[in-house]
């Protein structure tokens, strides 16, 4: 998508980031325009099929979330006032240097956590009780982080000891302590409104003045003083894109959870019905109206029941 005035930097797998440009054409180095599309991925597949309105919903949710977290953490939210093509589903943004962690935390057991524990009796190499099946609520929320992988890759599980040769055991620390603190306030305040919060990701940078940088261009992080610097929130916080939100009436471990996510069209992908083989080399094939539908209802639905608002369609 072309922005007049703007420069395309990156098209991920749902975002793109334009450069704002000065007058005379020049980049504003300060900022950046993060806009959320409406597509939708899965099983490391871009698919065809957007999900209409997917994008206002991640951008609105995550803002309101900045909201309630603004005491854990800073945001990296500068203004809502952005071109009338993206007005909704776009905001600028600080500039910030990425932390080169996925940080997960889990409050349940299910997906790749649930995998690995079966094999190990772990979950990135923290020890659980044993027991526990799928959907079981953790004794307390577990960091367990995970790689930044390319586009068309998938993340890796890392240990926190993986975390702190990567950027210092300061910022480690840091980065396990916020990580686990989002997850709680996002279930205390979830949980009042009918949704269980089963894990989430979220992702942190700095300023980028406070980061040395080698010879090779590349962050030193183990030059960063971990009790000085300021952590700020990035990215989306708290979405279905972000995080597995569960129906708390239908919430029964042992089976798998309604949830409020793209799960809708993953269970379609690897269903019969769609004819896709996940291993094969073709990609997936497109989606039937239904289950857009039914997708796009269960983001929509866990933002009302979230925020207390209806959601408004900026298109």
């Amino acid at each position: 998508m072309t922005l007049e005035g703007h420069q395309l930097l990156y098209s991920g797998k749902v975002r793109e980031l334009y450069a704002p440009l000065h007058a005379d054409g020049s980049v504003d180095t300060s900022r950046l325009l993060l806009v959320a599309s409406d597509r939708v991925s899965a099983y490391d597949h871009i698919l065809d099929t957007p999900i209409p309105d997917k994008g206002a919903v991640l951008t609105q949710l995550s803002l309101w979330w900045f909201d309630q977290l603004a005491d854990l953490a800073p945001h990296h939210v500068e203004s809502t006032d952005v071109p009338e093509q993206v007005a909704g589903r776009a905001v600028y943004v600080r500039r910030l240097t990425m932390l080169p962690v996925e940080c997960v935390a889990r409050a349940y057991l299910t997906g790749g956590g649930l995998a690995e524990y079966a094999a190990t009796g772990t979950v990135s190499g923290v020890p659980l009780p044993s027991g526990l099946v799928d959907g079981s609520r953790l004794p307390e929320p577990v960091f367990t982080p995970s790689t930044k992988a390319p586009v068309g890759q998938h993340d890796e599980p890392i240990s926190v000891d993986e975390v702190a040769r990567l950027v210092g055991p300061g910022l480690a620390d840091r980065l396990r302590g916020l990580t686990v603190e989002i997850l709680a306030r996002g279930n205390d305040i979830a949980a009042g409104r009918g949704i269980l919060i089963a894990d989430t990701k979220v992702e942190f940078g700095v300023d980028p003045a406070a980061v040395p940088l080698g010879g090779d261009g590349e962050p030193q992080w183990s030059r960063v003083d971990p009790d000085a610097v300021e952590i700020v929130l990035a990215d989306e916080v708290l979405t279905p894109d972000s995080s597995r939100f569960w129906r708390a009436e239908d919430w029964t471990p042992g089976r798998p959870q309604t949830s409020y996510d793209k799960q809708v069209l993953r269970d379609w992908l690897t269903s019969p019905a769609s004819g896709w083989d996940r291993a094969g080399d073709a990609p997936p094939p497109a989606l039937p109206e239904a289950v857009l539908e039914l997708t796009r209802a269960r983001y929509v639905e866990a933002y009302e029941a979230l925020t207390g608002h209806t959601f408004t369609p900026t298109r």
